[in-house]
């Protein structure tokens, strides 16, 4: 089976929306498809953070909101690196720095379309952040348990496949201390808004 330039010895158990909200795993082959489509989930929660900023800086936002939203792109896209890699912490940094944010846009923005979207996010990402632990705690014992070989024929497959192995043990460190100063940033911001709006 072809998905996304990666080609599984077996396909997966279960069908893409139950894989995506409800994971369960059954083989190697499920193991390593999560953790692509956690790695596709978190590019693409990076991609929309990264719209975001570039709309704030054409609609003449604030300088720190557009910094502070290509911090958070940065973030979520390295730590999809770390969820392909089977790394729980990046897995739940993502989901949590995710729900701060929308925490944030439930106090300054009003019930609509675009905080739905993020409200479905959110349980996309918490899901994620299952599918990484199920699959964290997989042991391979049999010939069919074992996690199938990453590819690197095309460039979907570098990209899916090797670019995470290669990059990840070299940022590991960088990314947990980057993404706590983020943590800590968000907390004030939180912690501001919930003064502003408290009173």
């Amino acid at each position: 089976m072809q998905t996304l330039g990666v080609s599984d010895s077996l396909p997966p158990s279960e069908s893409r929306l139950k894989s995506l909200f409800w994971p369960s795993i059954r083989s190697g082959s499920d193991v390593d498809y999560l953790g692509i489509q956690g790695y596709w989930v978190c590019t693409l929660v990076g991609v929309m953070t990264l719209a975001g900023c570039l709309f704030s800086l054409v609609s003449a936002g604030s300088f720190a909101q557009t910094f502070v939203l290509l911090l958070l792109s940065g973030l979520f896209y390295i730590g999809g690196i770390g969820v392909r890699e089977g790394s729980r912490p990046a897995a739940a940094i993502v989901f949590v720095v995710y729900a701060l944010d929308m925490g944030t846009f439930l106090f300054t923005s009003p019930v609509s379309v675009a905080l739905l979207i993020k409200l479905a996010i959110t349980a996309v990402l918490f899901s994620n952040l299952r599918a990484t632990w199920i699959a964290a705690r997989w042991v391979p014992g049999t010939e069919e348990a074992a996690l199938p070989p990453r590819r690197s024929e095309t460039f979907s497959d570098k990209f899916v496949d090797q670019w995470p192995r290669w990059i990840w043990p070299k940022i590991r460190i960088l990314y947990y201390v980057f993404s706590a100063l983020m943590s800590f940033i968000m907390f004030l911001g939180y912690g501001a808004l919930l003064f502003r709006y408290g009173r």
